[in-house]
């Protein structure tokens, strides 16, 4: 990719905390410079980044896409971790173990929906922002879920894309369930960083819950050609047959299938750069957006 194709030094970022019920979203928001916030310089697109499980929005190759849409799209870009990533407040590590522990789906569809509550008023904290026409999501591996669920809840949502997607929530339901057994907590292994990480039964409960509303599937089904599966076929978290699951409920929606490409698109972090399978997985991103939002705009 030449220089020419990424202008880095064109876009502005501007940080932002928004309160919410669940807890604190931290994010960013990134813009052309010539598009800065006022009545005459206005962005008519926006797309949302949502990160994965043990993901956040500083990882690897999350800054690297979130500019790439930005700059190849024109439309703004906003990426965040979700209230329970169990990322603190120094961006980094993960400090609030609390907050990780009793994360839920539902949680992180009401986490997107916050977002897309102070898009449409133009507020993400104390960050002002331009109400879009419309908008985008991109969610990697379980942020796939939240993205899928709230974009076919939401009219403003024209296009979703998914990154290694998880096929359905509750492909971990016997997991959880095996792993409580009659306890309220169990723990997992971050193998990046060598912490064990605390989940309650507040995951577990919520799946049973909650059916109706988490059913990705039929949620896919609803949102149609609005929706790209990008997924690689060397995916050792999330197999690939998964993407093709969900492809067949959705019907109508596009599928990438990367040949040998990882969950993460052989990114890691910190971030060494980027690779043919991960800058393929964006230029399919970004063409998505750009039929979908930008030639489709009303």
């Amino acid at each position: 990719m030449s220089p020419e194709d990424f202008p880095e030094a064109q876009l502005c970022g501007v940080p932002f905390e928004l309160p919410t019920e669940g807890g604190l979203l931290r994010g960013d928001i990134r813009f052309h410079v010539d598009d800065a916030p006022g009545p005459e310089r206005r962005s008519k697109w926006l797309i949302v980044v949502c990160h994965g499980f043990k993901g956040f929005k500083d990882w690897g190759f999350f800054p690297y896409l979130a500019d790439n849409l930005a700059t190849r799209t024109g439309a703004t870009v906003v990426s965040f971790n979700f209230s329970g990533s169990g990322i603190g407040p120094d961006l980094e590590n993960f400090t609030d173990l609390e907050g990780f522990a009793r994360n839920t789906f539902s949680r992180e569809v009401s986490d997107l929906e916050a977002i897309l509550d102070g898009v449409r008023a133009g507020q993400l904290g104390v960050a002002s922002l331009d109400p879009p026409d419309s908008v985008g999501v991109i969610g990697h591996s379980r942020g796939a879920a939240a993205a899928i669920l709230v974009g076919a809840l939401r009219p403003e949502v024209r296009a979703v894309v998914t990154w290694a997607g998880i096929g359905s929530v509750f492909r971990y339901e016997d997991w959880f369930a095996e792993s409580l057994g009659d306890g309220d907590v169990m723990e997992i292994l971050n193998a990046r960083t060598g912490q064990r990480l605390p989940l309650h039964r507040d995951v577990l409960d919520d799946l049973r819950a909650n059916r109706a509303a988490l059913d990705m599937e039929a949620a896919a089904g609803r949102l149609g050609p609005a929706l790209l599966i990008v997924h690689g076929t060397a995916d050792e978290a999330v197999p690939v047959a998964e993407a093709y699951s969900l492809h067949a409920a959705a019907v109508t929606a596009e599928i990438a299938v990367i040949d040998g490409a990882g969950h993460t698109m052989d990114a890691s972090h910190p971030f060494p750069g980027t690779n043919p399978r991960l800058d393929e997985a964006v230029s399919r991103s970004v063409a998505h957006f750009k039929a979908h939002l930008v030639e489709e705009s009303p």
